[in-house]
């Protein structure tokens, strides 16, 4: 019996990922499909360390059919992430843009800084699961990345996904409800 190299595996899971990135998804919602989403306005930014990750990303939502709106930063230079992350949530708290997605090199840091705006719901999603359940069960309004962790096919699929899946609703709600409760509780008022 042959064995297969991990490189070998890894050139197979590239391929599968790619080919799931390029095809519909079974959660797409009717109303969000690629088709429908012209008008849809994604804030997208990202630190020095998820500039190259950015531009395509910027490309990847033109070609899905969404509006992307860059907000920096404009080149390896190094930069504070937390200024881009709060240039992506202000957009979308403000409702400028219907969603956001910010990188940086792991996308912690982004997360951390977004959930500070009022009314976010930013999700740091390394996988397809956690695209999934970031949305259909936490209506996140703001994605994170990681550029130093994933590599383009698997931000396109994170993307992709995260984009098409719909909120789940029902028990999900109350739980979202009591998620902004919280940020009710322990911010200040504007």
């Amino acid at each position: 019996m042959n064995s297969v190299s991990e490189k070998e595996i890894g050139l197979i899971v590239q391929k599968v990922i790619g080919e799931i990135s390029r095809q519909s998804l079974p959660f797409q919602n009717d109303s969000n499909s690629s088709n429908n989403s012209t008008k849809k306005t994604v804030a997208v930014g990202s630190d020095h360390g998820g500039y190259e990750a950015k531009k395509h990303v910027i490309e990847y939502l033109n070609e899905l059919g969404y509006q992307p709106v860059d907000c920096g930063t404009d080149s390896q230079e190094s930069v504070d992430y937390p200024d881009f992350a709060l240039a992506v949530a202000e957009k979308v708290a403000s409702k400028t843009a219907w969603r956001g997605i910010v990188i940086d090199g792991a996308g912690i840091g982004s997360c951390m800084a977004a959930n500070k705006v009022r009314g976010i719901r930013a999700a740091m999603c390394y996988d397809y699961a956690t695209a999934v359940n970031s949305r259909e069960h936490n209506n996140s309004n703001v994605l994170t990345l990681g550029a130093g962790l994933q590599g383009i096919n698997q931000i396109n699929l994170i993307i992709k996904t995260w984009l098409e899946t719909k909120f789940a609703g029902g028990r999900h709600a109350r739980r979202v409800d009591k998620i902004m409760e919280i940020e009710q509780k322990y911010s200040k008022t504007p």
